[in-house]
């Protein structure tokens, strides 16, 4: 093989190389909303119509290796929040990163009944273990500040609830994930899907919903179904309402449409 041929080989390969990063987002938080963005948007989302409980909240954000960016609360306090809640939420970022991709958006809420026993995805939630070394590494103090112990860390994990959204770029880039936990996990869902769009890192390219406005959204389908405590998903993406409240569905409906 010549040199000229070998130098064009070279070239092609460098040329792929260009064109694969421009749709692939390699680890990178200076990529992401600083702190102090992400708890505003976080604390503006937490105060609409939610349809949980109307309780302060946790707050991750992950780069696309799962490596955890910013962890923050909307309280006054870390005590002013659920304290199981700040693993959940860096859980939830985690599974929403782990499983979505450049083309197809995963939130954690259409993961719930593809989990459950018979379901096509069941086990899912066993398959990536929390770094408990990572997750509980003190001091407690600094959980939620810039200096939270967890920042840089992978905290690993998979949940199977709502609260975890993909994070995409305008140039439809996937760049991490956002996990939020503090009420209800219905709640959760909407708190995230408003801080997402309020960061406007909601250029989802699709997803598994069948709802072109909200297409990674949660799905209300399931029906109880006798001797099957669970209920059944009509589309196998669905999500429980939680708190058996009526207007759940609505408020998901009237969530900002992803662009």
């Amino acid at each position: 093989m010549g040199f000229i041929c070998m130098k064009k080989i070279i070239n092609l390969m460098l040329l792929g190389s260009l064109a694969l990063s421009a749709n692939v987002a390699f680890a990178d938080c200076a990529a992401l909303p600083n702190f102090a963005q992400f708890k505003t948007a976080l604390t503006a989302a937490r105060t609409a119509s939610n349809g949980g409980f109307n309780l302060d909240m946790w707050g991750t954000v992950v780069d696309r290796d799962g490596i955890v960016c910013h962890i923050v609360f909307t309280g006054l306090t870390r005590a002013d929040q659920w304290p199981g809640s700040r693993v959940i939420s860096a859980q939830k970022a985690n599974t929403a990163n782990a499983f979505s991709l450049p083309g197809l958006a995963l939130s954690t809420a259409n993961l719930y009944s593809a989990v459950q026993p018979g379901g096509s995805l069941f086990g899912l939630q066993e398959s990536n273990p929390v770094d408990t070394a990572a997750a509980y590494k003190g001091p407690s103090s600094a959980y939620g500040l810039y200096h939270d112990p967890l920042i840089g860390k992978k905290i690993g994990g998979v949940n199977v609830f709502g609260g975890g959204l993909p994070l995409y770029n305008s140039n439809h880039v996937l760049v991490g994930a956002i996990g939020v936990s503090g009420d209800s996990s219905c709640a959760d869902h909407n708190i995230a899907w408003r801080t997402r769009n309020a960061l406007t890192l909601d250029y989802v390219p699709g997803g598994v919903s069948g709802d072109p406005a909200h297409k990674d959204g949660i799905v209300y389908d399931i029906t109880e179904q006798p001797g099957q405590l669970a209920g059944v998903s009509a589309s196998g993406w669905g999500h429980p309402d939680c708190t058996g409240d009526a207007t759940l569905p609505a408020i998901a409906a009237a969530l900002p449409a992803t662009r």
